[in-house]
């Protein structure tokens, strides 16, 4: 989906925001959020023309400078989600955008753009009093949700991530349980598997507890309510302190199955593994909220293959080989694709990994990565960080190749399909270059 677009219908497919244009504003908005919306607009047009980008960003940063109130007063008369999280946010708000879209017209910043001016820019559309589900960054979570007052906040996970912008996580659990604290009316749909966000969400007034599992515990090794160890069996985690993984009334508890309210559903959706079960599984206890049943919900979201790209086959160069995509930016990220890549034959892996700022510039969090597991797979290495990750995977005992790109290391396999895992700006890179080509073939 163009991170221009809106969700517009009820199966939450996209819309151009520039059909719109012309609508005028509600009369309850102030004249000084009028004049940033018609910035907002002007801004985000004026970037796509000139090939710039989607335009979000600009368009958002510019209206909040001349409205800084502009979020309230496009957020009120309005219900609203929040979703935000270490890794998932983005497929669960475009699963959670396709579960409300069952009720009629949704706004969604579901292109990835997830700060403050991108949520601007997707509630800045008509209709005005849409339900929106919106994607928000962990730290700007706060921010956003005081502005907006959401009726529900889903809380993922919480593990490092840019190791030089959010890289101390009781930090960021402590201000998800100050936000509950002013946020009276909202639930959080929580994941009781991961302890920083059962004690970020224990300070809520309301609480559906999901059990979606978790594979990588190395960021919640001690409570975060009283630092000392955590223990841990099989069936859950508990503090000598008290605090201990509250029973879900929503669980994922098999490949296909869902622990619902009390029953047991089956559950089906086209996003591949564990991991994307267990995001529409909260989307799903989300939705329910807004008067959505839950095989309503599940129903909407089949259909959606790839989500930005993630999960797609793309062609990578001239000789038939195609790329499944597949997006790992942390430690934790890297556990959940190991997982999804043993759910398919042992196919070639290519590991593109970059440290560009929108990745973090710190790529040590890789030596906490298991890549013992990637041994007897053929494993082919690039990225701007191809030589750290080439170090890390010897130490690893994994045998692979170092290559220019995703595209020349393709070229040296005899497979028709590879899973190419990257990082961020690895990820959207690969996109950038077989888009013109997709379009030719």
């Amino acid at each position: 989906m163009d991170m221009h677009r809106g969700i517009g219908n009820r199966r939450g497919e996209p819309w151009h925001a520039d059909e719109a244009m012309t609508t005028p504003f509600p009369r309850r908005f102030s004249a000084r959020t009028r004049a940033a919306l018609a910035v907002e607009k002007l801004a985000s047009s004026a970037s796509r023309r000139l090939g710039r980008g989607s335009g979000e960003m600009i368009g958002g940063k510019l209206a909040l400078q001349v409205s800084p109130q502009i979020l309230t007063e496009v957020a009120a008369g309005r219900l609203a989600a929040c979703v935000s999280g270490t890794n998932g946010k983005t497929t669960t708000t475009r699963l959670l955008a396709r579960a409300l879209g069952t009720l009629g017209p949704v706004k969604s910043n579901s292109g990835g753009a997830n700060m403050a001016p991108g949520v601007l820019a997707a509630l800045s559309r008509p209709p005005y009093d849409a339900t929106a589900a919106l994607e928000v960054d962990e730290i700007w979570l706060p921010k956003v949700a005081r502005a907006i007052h959401p009726r529900a906040v889903l809380l993922l996970n919480i593990s490092r991530d840019q190791l030089d912008r959010s890289n101390e996580t009781r930090r960021i659990a402590s201000l998800w349980r100050e936000l509950g604290a002013e946020l009276p009316d909202a639930t959080a749909v929580a994941n009781v598997d991961d302890p920083l966000v059962v004690w970020a969400a224990s300070g809520w007034s309301n609480q559906i507890w999901v059990s979606v599992g978790q594979n990588w515990t190395a960021d919640a090794m001690v409570c975060p309510q009283c630092a000392n160890l955590l223990h841990r069996n099989p069936t859950g985690w508990w503090c000598s302190c008290g605090l201990a993984r509250p029973e879900p009334i929503v669980a994922v508890t098999g490949p296909s199955e869902i622990l619902w309210f009390g029953r047991l559903i089956t559950a089906s959706i086209d996003l591949p593994g564990r991991v994307n079960l267990g995001n529409a599984a909260m989307a799903a206890a989300t939705a329910r909220l807004f008067g959505v049943e839950v095989e309503d919900a599940l129903a909407a979201m089949t259909g959606l293959g790839d989500v930005q790209g993630r999960y797609q086959e793309v062609p990578l160069g001239a000789n038939g080989v195609h790329g499944r995509l597949l997006l790992a930016k942390n430690p934790a990220g890297w556990v959940e694709m190991m997982e999804l890549l043993n759910t398919t034959p042992a196919r070639p892996v290519i590991i593109d990994f970059n440290s560009q700022t929108a990745d973090g510039r710190d790529p040590s969090w890789i030596w906490d990565v298991p890549f013992e597991r990637l041994a007897g797979r053929t494993v082919l290495v690039t990225g701007g960080r191809k030589e750290d990750m080439s170090v890390r995977l010897a130490y690893a005992e994994v045998p692979h190749t170092v290559h220019p790109d995703a595209e020349t290391a393709a070229a040296t396999v005899h497979e028709t399909i590879v899973d190419v895992v990257a990082n961020y700006t690895a990820f959207r890179d690969i996109l950038g270059r077989v888009a013109p080509m997709r379009t030719t073939t």
